[in-house]
């Protein structure tokens, strides 16, 4: 006679399923393999009787509304569509130098030389228009390191050094290199649908207003060893070709300005330096990086200028305590035997209006965009220009 103990096994395995081979302790629900000849029946979930029509309609509205209303709370803070500065649009302007305009002037930098130097301007001057390759925030060595391993490219290069973000090896949108390598024909055409189907329409399609971007900023309660810094609101606009000048309430928006520069002023205080040999390290293989890739683009024939465009007020305080001219600046210069434009250096590259202490307005850009193209053509590019400008052209005065 079978014991209670098997008989509640049985039980339990006609209720549960079977034991599954190799392994006796656990159950499995029977299948179609368990029961050879007998068809499984079919799951029947009843829908229940609704208005479903309207029910798509009331979602369709509140979407709409809801949507609109977002879209109306941006317009009226100042937001008007543009184009969004992704990786796929960096994509389309690097593949200008493997498809024929390897001949260009290329400009590769930070933040300043990407808002600063205006490319209509440049074209009107020169007669052909630069490749906008500048990202904020970024560190351009991976760039430069890019364009030397490129026998395409074969022009002039405007390497921009913003000391803080370069010297620190800031890297950013790094990541633009390999999405430009691997984009896919999906990703191109989506970059296409959205350039001329979105974002010239809806102004809260820009990343710096997704709601998601809003969350993160709010001022959360502060977590112990985790020093809270304000996150970097929109600066800029940016157009189809990367033609890029700062946002206008920058300037014209008292509040708005003020909460840029303290966003700045957050990240000057002492405490947040870098240790010093740590620092010092990270100057040095900046440096000796960039100097390597230079000399590879010279070699090949490539022209290259160092920019160090304008900074002011507690910005410029900041970069000249902790990046030191002679040991930042002075030593990429010497290191790389490339020539460079210090706006110190040069008075026609003063005295512009910063609103936030780092860019230029936009009509400041512009006629910085002539004078700085005017002393490139009169020192290192021009028809009259030295024959062969000294390598630490950029110097003196220090």
């Amino acid at each position: 006679m079978p014991s209670s103990t098997s008989s509640s096994d049985g039980a339990l395995a006609l209720t549960r399923g079977r034991l599954r081979p190799g392994a006796p302790d656990r159950y499995a629900r029977q299948t179609a393999a368990d029961r050879p000849g007998i068809a499984q029946p079919v799951p029947e979930r009843p829908v229940p009787e609704q208005p479903w029509g309207k029910i798509l309609l009331g979602a369709a509205l509140a979407f709409v509304v809801l949507m609109a209303g977002w879209e109306a709370y941006w317009r009226a803070y100042g937001v008007t569509p543009g184009i969004n500065n992704s990786s796929g649009l960096w994509a389309m302007q690097r593949r200008r130098i493997d498809t024929g305009e390897g001949d260009a002037t290329v400009i590769v930098g930070s933040s300043r030389p990407f808002f600063d130097i205006q490319l209509p301007v440049w074209e009107r001057l020169d007669g052909r228009r630069p490749i906008q390759l500048a990202f904020e925030g970024t560190s351009p060595l991976a760039f430069v390191e890019d364009l030397a391993g490129d026998p395409h490219f074969t022009g002039r290069l405007i390497i921009g050094i913003d000391p803080q973000v370069f010297f620190q090896g800031y890297g950013l949108h790094v990541d633009a290199l390999a999405y430009t390598r691997k984009e896919s024909p999906s990703q191109r055409i989506g970059q296409w649908l959205s350039m001329h189907l979105i974002e010239p329409h809806f102004a809260f399609d820009d990343p710096d207003f997704a709601l998601e971007t809003v969350l993160a900023r709010q001022p959360w309660p502060p977590r112990p060893g985790k020093p809270w810094l304000s996150q970097v609101r929109r600066l800029a606009d940016h157009e189809a070709d990367r033609n890029t000048y700062l946002w206008s309430k920058v300037a014209d928006d008292p509040q708005y300005r003020a909460l840029a520069r303290s966003i700045w002023h957050e990240r000057f205080a002492p405490a947040l330096d870098p240790p010093p040999e740590k620092l010092r390290k990270t100057i040095q293989e900046q440096i000796d990086r960039t100097a390597k890739a230079v000399a590879k683009l010279r070699a090949r024939g490539v022209q290259v200028l160092f920019l160090r465009s304008p900074s002011d007020g507690e910005y410029l305080a900041y970069e000249r305590r902790l990046f030191p001219r002679a040991k930042t600046w002075d030593a990429l210069l010497a290191a790389s035997g490339a020539p460079g434009i210090h706006f110190e250096d040069y008075p026609e590259l003063q005295g512009y209006y910063l609103p936030e202490w780092s860019h230029m307005t936009r009509a400041e850009a512009e006629r910085y965009t002539v004078a700085l193209y005017g002393a490139i053509q009169r020192d290192f590019w021009g028809p009259h220009a030295p024959a062969a400008a000294p390598a630490q052209q950029g110097t003196a005065g220090h």
